[in-house]
């Protein structure tokens, strides 16, 4: 907006100098050069000689607005799409934006404070009740051609990664005499924030030579291969969906591991897993969704 056409505009509306716009906004003048900054509230007008702000009345409510979403951690970016949203006045869009937000903290808060509760426990040394709850069993898994996909990942990045690439290789078992077993992911190293692994998400097929016809047709890469799996015993214990998560699935992993070590004779033969058995998306928090396994051997003699 040019000089002339900020002066002409204020003969319609009152312009404000920055700090009886902070009075009326109850922001501060710094809160308030911040937002322009950040292209969140930009002056209606500024003066080209003093470098003064200048702002409308109208524009308190948009300050007010920008205010408590920042109130709520809210990033920058989802703030400019919910005021300009409230700006273009589709209140219910930028009421969906706030909720879909809020609904991300809120279950973020509610891992949080479950990794909170299970982290109490290990360091007052009850960290073995969250484990009485897992009983533990073994299997015999019988050796299978597996289509693979491996990846580098930190935690928060695995659960979407899981879900794509089993979906990708389910897809492509098509090509390899169709699925002939449950989907599983083996962890060859530790996944955490601080740990990439690799995680390597696992599709059994029937037909070895049609899988190595696939993989020969999509070009070898690290990330995708044929491979058979050794025939295997698992011991595992089962968990709901609800489960599928930190501190939950942690607690999992760690009453196997305890099984083991009061097991005479038992070792680990191999990197742990996760077996998928079960309909992701048809499955309720409370279905039986999932074993958290790690393949053993039984010593000679």
């Amino acid at each position: 907006m040019t000089e002339d056409a900020a002066v002409e505009d204020a003969v319609d509306e009152e312009l404000l100098t920055i700090g009886a716009f902070a009075a009326r906004s109850r922001l501060s003048a710094k809160a308030l050069r911040l937002y322009d900054r950040l292209g969140l509230l930009a002056p209606a007008y500024v003066d080209g000689t003093t470098g003064y702000r200048y702002y409308r009345a109208g524009q308190t409510e948009r300050a007010r607005l920008v205010a408590l979403l920042r109130r709520l951690d809210m990033p920058l970016a989802g703030i400019a799409e919910v005021v300009e949203a409230a700006d273009g006045e589709h209140g219910e869009t930028a009421a969906g934006l706030l909720a879909a937000y809020w609904a991300d903290v809120e279950e973020r808060f509610a891992g949080q404070r479950s990794l909170a509760a299970y982290l109490r426990g290990q360091l007052s040394g009850r960290s073995s009740e969250m484990g009485e709850s897992f009983a533990v069993e073994t299997v015999r898994v019988p050796a299978q051609v597996v289509i693979t996909e491996t990846r580098h990942s930190l935690a928060d990045e695995l659960p979407a990664w899981i879900g794509a690439s089993l979906g990708r290789l389910e897809a492509a078992a098509g090509e390899c005499g169709g699925v002939a077993g449950v989907p599983f992911v083996v962890y060859h190293a530790e996944v955490s924030m601080e740990s990439d692994g690799p995680a390597e998400a696992c599709v059994p097929v029937a037909d070895e030579a049609a899988a190595r016809a696939w993989a020969e047709r999509h070009g070898r890469s690290w990330q995708t291969r044929v491979r058979v799996e050794p025939a295997r015993t698992l011991a595992y214990t089962r968990i709901r969906k609800a489960q599928v998560a930190n501190p939950q699935i942690m607690a999992a992993f760690e009453a196997v591991e305890r099984w083991i070590a009061g097991q005479d004779g038992l070792s680990y033969d191999g990197p742990c897993r996760e077996v998928y058995f079960a309909d992701w998306d048809a499955a309720g928090p409370e279905d039986p969704v999932c074993d958290v396994a790690f393949p053993v051997r039984r010593s000679e003699g």
